[in-house]
């Protein structure tokens, strides 16, 4: 038996000595969460070495229940004192709290039986000499950047975790899953010209998997040289085209607004939504648990059900709400595989990884039909309602004249709500999958810019 596949089996074998000892001691269903991890996180500024960290630990989270009452405990002391006072606070804190009937274990026959291989682990760990070189390469190669006058520092960091769950009814499973990432920040301009920051980074479960350094460095230097100068444009109405970078915020918003959590108590603008067009036709929202050495990927939901790949928004109209058990209970519906949870907290609904498929035109093509306009690559403030829709978000980027990226703008702000954003918007075909959630260009007709 390798060494990771004893610390998967540890890791069960002490989950299921823990919930036996919860049944014992009263709890009519409990289940168990385990997640471990390792890292390396180095920090690199000015060419010279601020951080060299390694980090080791875990935690174990208890939740029992009590017919329909439920508490939540989590340690991580793994003595068996540690374990047995553990189990009598859940026990004792079940006993106290008020019944919820919709908290509950999975029942045996919906538990997930065949669980994929999401290839969501790297075994090879990078040295600390090679993460090293990685950030000094990044930061020396965005600093030699045309304009570039200072630093915020380049960072690389590898991580590895292992996840395992267990429960009263039948389920027993523990994975792991690795990531690694680099990136690095820079300064461009002076006193005199005004000084602009920006950055590139990478990130990857698998370290081969990375961007190349230099090319991260002279992009992040790139962009942030290319700020400089930036000023005001004039309040009115006109045609917005997100980077890709920022574009994926829409995406989280829309998803934000079909969790089951926000639908169960009638707090989302698209509670009404199903079944409905949310955006228009080119438009389609795909959710993967399983895509190979996905940021996201997972083999199954926190709560031991199966997940599956599927258009969230299929041309258009939306499909399937984001649900977890409890939340599929109160709307009187079944799950959707969606739970997530962690050592401290109940399962509840998320998403994994999510992308919106590309549209038919490229990114020049979208920016070409444009007279006036802007182009956002930066986004500031959290301004998004989501029982309204409302959206008002500060913003920088580039102005849009006749088809061309011209003059740099900052300290503005556009608004629009989500229901009309969404059904005017046009996606590039641009897309690239790196993080978990990715989205292509997308352009967005007829929001309101706030400026000088």
């Amino acid at each position: 038996m390798t060494d990771l596949a004893k610390t998967a089996a540890d890791a069960l074998t002490l989950l299921e000595d823990l919930v036996a000892k919860a049944t014992k001691a009263g709890a009519t269903a409990a289940d168990a969460v385990l997640v471990d991890g390792a890292s390396v996180s180095i920090a690199h500024r000015m060419g010279q070495l601020e951080k060299l960290e390694r980090a080791e630990g875990g935690d174990i989270g208890l939740r029992v229940l009590i017919g329909g009452r439920q508490a939540l405990v989590s340690s991580g002391d793994r003595s068996s004192a540690g374990m047995d006072a553990l189990v009598a606070r859940a026990v004792a804190m079940a006993k106290a709290v008020p019944e919820d009937p919709y908290a509950g274990l999975a029942d045996p026959a919906q538990l997930a039986k065949d669980l994929p291989n999401i290839d969501c682990f790297d075994p090879q760990e990078p040295s600390p000499e090679v993460l090293t070189e990685l950030v000094r390469t990044m930061e020396d190669e965005a600093r030699a950047q045309p304009g570039v006058t200072n630093s915020e520092g380049a960072e690389a960091s590898w991580g590895l975790s292992t996840v395992a769950l267990v429960g009263s009814n039948g389920f027993s499973h523990a994975y792991h899953s690795s990531h690694s990432s680099i990136g690095v920040a820079v300064v461009a301009g002076d006193g005199e010209t005004g000084m602009e920051s920006d950055y590139d980074y990478s990130s990857a479960v698998y370290f081969s998997d990375l961007r190349d350094a230099l090319e991260i460095g002279r992009e992040a230097g790139r962009r942030a040289a290319r700020r400089v100068g930036a000023k005001r444009i004039a309040t009115g109405r006109i045609p917005v085209v997100f980077d890709p970078r920022v574009a994926r915020g829409l995406i989280g918003h829309a998803i934000g607004a079909i969790n089951g959590g926000g639908i169960a108590r009638g707090t989302s603008f698209l509670k009404d939504f199903m079944d409905k067009p949310v955006f228009g036709p080119g438009v389609t929202i795909i959710e993967d648990p399983h895509r190979a050495r996905g940021m996201r990927s997972k083999p199954c939901d926190a709560e031991g059900l199966a997940n599956k790949r599927r258009a969230l928004f299929d041309k258009g109209v939306l499909t399937s709400w984001i649900l977890d058990l409890r939340t599929a209970r109160q709307l009187g519906l079944e799950s959707t595989g969606h739970a997530g949870r962690g050592t401290g907290s109940a399962p509840s609904p998320s998403a994994t990884n999510l992308w919106m498929e590309p549209g038919a035109l490229t990114p020049e093509a979208l920016i070409g039909e444009i007279d006036d306009g802007l182009y956002v690559t930066d986004l500031v403030g959290q301004g998004v309602n989501g029982l309204t829709g409302d959206y008002s978000r500060g913003a920088a980027g580039f102005r849009i004249e006749k088809g061309q990226l011209t003059t740099p703008v900052s300290e503005i702000t556009i608004a629009g709500n989500l229901k009309d954003m969404f059904l005017s918007l046009t996606p590039a075909n641009d897309l690239v999958l790196r993080y978990g959630t990715d989205c292509p260009t997308v352009r967005i007709d007829g929001m309101t810019i706030a400026g000088g």
